[in-house]
C-alpha cells in the first residue's frame, strides 16, 4: 500500500458470504445507534464479503446500505458449495502447513472447477456494488489470493486496478465462482488466507475487527487470534464475531441472499452489546 495516512484507527471487515455482508452492515449500523461511527477509519481492510461492504461504504451512506440489506433486492442468485467441494477444502487444511500452501491447494481446485464465465461473474459483482464504481477517498485494502502461489494480495487505490476487478477477485469463492484475472494473475477469495486478514492492520493504534466467520484452524488463524496478536503488539483491539442469534440468522447457507435481512437485523441488535467495548477502543 502506497497511500500515506496516520495510523490511528483501522476497521477490518471479514469474509462471510451474502449473509455475512448484511450482518457486517447491521453491526456498523448498530454501533451508529450507540453514537459511534467507525466508517471514518483511517484504513478499511475488506476480504470477500468485507470487500463489498468496504467498497460500498465509500459511495453510499450507512443508513442506505442497511436499508438495502433489508429490502430484499437480490443482485445475485443463491449459491451453495457442494459436499465434494467442502471435503476438498477440509483435506486441503489437513495437508497444509501454511496459509500459502493451503491457498495453492485451493487454487488448484478453483482453476479446475467448472463455473460461470469470468465476465458474467464480474458483472454480477458490479451490480452488487451499485454506485461504488471508484476507489473511495479513504484508504481501502481489498484482499485476494493468488491461485498459483497461494500468496495473499492486497489492492488499494494506487494499485492501478479497477475497484470492481479487485472486489470480484476478493469474492471468487473457489469451486463456486471462477478465479478473477487481474494483471495477468488468477486470483481467488481473500478469505482463503484468513477469514479476516486482520494482520494487515498491524501498526494501527486502534483496530475494530468485524468478522462474520470466526473460525480458524491449525493453518488459518482465527480473527480472535489475529486480534490477540495485534493487541500483543500494543494496539487497542475489539473483535466482533456472530453470537448465537446472529449465527441462527445466517441460516445453513451464508451464500443465500434470502438470509440478508435477518442477518442485518441480528448484527444491528448484537452491536448494542459491543458498543461500550468498541467505544473504549475507538475513542481510547
Amino acid at each position: 500500500m502506497t497511500q500515506q495516512t496516520e495510523k490511528r484507527a483501522a476497521l477490518v471487515l471479514g469474509a462471510g458470504g451474502m449473509a455475512g455482508a448484511a450482518w457486517e452492515t447491521g453491526v456498523l449500523r448498530g454501533l451508529l445507534d450507540a453514537g459511534l461511527d467507525v466508517t471514518g477509519a483511517d484504513l478499511v481492510v475488506g476480504s470477500s464479503a468485507g470487500a463489498v461492504v468496504g467498497a460500498r461504504l465509500g459511495a453510499v451512506g450507512l443508513d442506505a446500505l442497511y436499508e438495502r440489506e433489508l429490502g430484499g433486492e437480490d443482485t445475485e442468485p443463491a449459491a451453495r458449495l457442494g459436499v465434494p467441494t467442502l471435503l476438498r477444502y477440509a483435506v486441503a487444511v489437513l495437508r497444509s502447513r501454511t496459509p500459502e500452501e493451503y491457498g495453492r491447494r485451493i487454487g488448484r481446485l478453483a482453476l479446475g472447477a467448472r463455473t460461470v464465465d469470468e465476465a458474467v461473474r464480474r458483472e454480477t459483482v458490479v451490480r452488487r456494488l451499485g454506485p461504488a464504481t471508484d476507489w473511495p477517498g479513504r484508504p481501502l485494502l481489498v484482499t485476494a489470493v493468488d491461485a498459483a502461489t497461494g500468496e495473499l494480495v492486497a489492492y488499494d487505490a494506487d494499485a492501478g486496478v479497477p475497484l470492481a476487478d479487485a472486489v470480484t477477485a476478493s469474492c471468487a469463492v473457489p469451486g463456486l465462482w471462477p478465479p478473477a484475472t487481474v494483471g495477468g494473475r488468477r486470483l481467488i477469495d481473500g478469505g482463503i488466507h484468513s477469514t479476516a486478514n486482520a494482520h494487515l492492520a498491524a501498526g494501527y493504534a486502534r483496530v475494530l475487527v468485524v468478522a462474520p466467520d470466526g473460525c480458524g484452524s491449525k493453518v488459518i488463524p482465527a480473527p480472535e487470534r489475529q486480534g490477540a496478536d495485534l493487541a500483543a503488539a500494543g494496539a487497542r483491539v475489539e473483535v466482533i464475531t456472530p453470537d448465537a442469534d446472529s449465527r441462527a440468522a445466517f441460516g445453513r447457507n451464508a451464500l443465500d441472499p434470502a438470509h440478508r435481512a435477518a442477518a442485518a437485523r441480528a448484527g444491528r441488535a448484537q452491536a448494542a452489546r459491543h458498543a461500550e467495548a468498541v467505544t473504549a477502543v475507538w475513542n481510547g
